[in-house]
């Protein structure tokens, strides 16, 4: 994780651009310490992904409760 000043970003975007491509996660500090990070579309839709997925498992780990738990017997014969 790298962190610049606003000013470094704007005078060298294509390096930090690389940099970030290359897996490095960008902190940009602005003024009134409103920052933004940088990252690749990879690294977003994975953080977006992983946020669906939580929100996927919050809902049906709520539901659980209300199931009637039922007890599975497999068996295996190996002729």
């Amino acid at each position: 994780m790298l962190a610049v000043k606003s000013m470094e970003v704007r005078e060298n975007f294509k390096e930090w651009c690389n940099k970030v491509i290359d897996g490095e996660t960008l902190i940009v500090s602005r003024p009134k310490n409103e920052n933004v990070v940088i990252v690749s579309e990879k690294e977003y839709n994975e953080i977006v992904k992983a946020k669906r997925n939580a929100e996927y498992l919050k809902n049906w780990t709520i539901a659980l409760p209300s199931w009637k738990m039922v007890k599975l017997s497999i068996s295996h014969s190996m002729n």
